[in-house]
């Protein structure tokens, strides 16, 4: 699998990029508009975050699913028993915000949604002819009015050495959203599962912006973008006392969206999440 990095501001840019995002659900964004020092402030201030004790005090809401994710109610992907080795916290436009940090993320969501928008105007116009028009609607209209979409600020700690065997940092899995909209983390890791079964290296170049297709746009593109799987391994050596952080904005559309004749986004969004309830699913 071959990642082109594609330059943003180039002219051949939008095909360059469908054209990747159709060959391995993904693309790599280089002198794109998210600005990395706004990015940097992020990771810094959140990685404080994230070594106090604040964060207790926003635990998640079970039913609305803001706030503070602790390592020990991590998610457990499809198909494995072991929890992530994370901790998270999950930012939306009406959700909890901590007062020990700036609004730098709250920034940072804005830019990502209008960033989002053009990207996937690049998809709507890129797409062949008989993908474009099974789409309910334009895909930019889709995330009007949501307020769904997440940006989750993810905190990977330092290995102890006392981790259940098999568990790993993120295991293998692949996003339910839209679009995924991904910086380079502090630390490398992020794998993507190329078609022959070999697990392939996302570059972590601070440059970069990582983009995935999720499962939404695989079902509503009737799989002509793939949903693809991806993971972050655990470090080796000294890596494995560094801590890696992560912001990954997760476009959502509205629950009523027509993904496909079999689903809207509510009830493929309900179902993904009763697999991801039952243990060892």
């Amino acid at each position: 699998m071959h990642l082109p990095v594609i330059d943003f501001q180039n002219q051949g840019a939008p095909e360059a990029f469908c054209r990747s995002l159709h060959s391995t659900g993904f693309a790599v964004l280089t002198k794109h508009p998210l600005q990395p020092d706004l990015v940097a402030g992020i990771y810094a201030e959140w990685l404080d975050f994230f070594q106090g004790q604040a964060k207790h005090a926003y635990a998640h809401d079970a039913i609305r699913h803001d706030g503070y994710f602790s390592t020990a109610v991590s998610e457990t992907a499809k198909n494995h028993t072991q929890r992530d080795l994370k901790e998270f916290f999950h930012i939306y436009p009406w959700g909890r915000y901590p007062s020990e940090v700036s609004d730098a993320a709250r920034r940072y969501y804005a830019q990502g949604n209008a960033l989002a928008q053009t990207l996937l105007g690049w998809v709507q116009a890129h797409s062949p002819p008989a993908i474009r028009a099974g789409y309910s609607m334009p895909l930019p209209a889709m995330l009007d009015g949501s307020e769904h979409t997440l940006l989750r600020v993810l905190h990977y700690p330092p290995l102890t050495g006392h981790e259940n065997p098999g568990a790993l940092r993120a295991a293998a899995h692949g996003d339910i959203n839209l679009l995924t909209l991904l910086p380079a983390a502090t630390e490398p890791g992020l794998q993507v599962l190329a078609q022959d079964g070999s697990w392939k290296d996302v570059p972590c170049d601070f440059n970069y912006l990582i983009v995935n297709i999720g499962d939404m746009l695989a079902e509503a593109s009737g799989h002509h973008y793939p949903s693809t799987v991806h993971r972050v391994l655990n470090p080796v050596g000294l890596a494995r006392t560094k801590p890696r952080i992560s912001l990954p904005l997760f476009l959502h559309p509205r629950r009523e969206v027509v993904l496909s004749q079999r689903y809207t986004v509510g009830s493929y969004f309900d179902e993904r999440m009763q697999e991801l309830r039952r243990p060892g699913s």
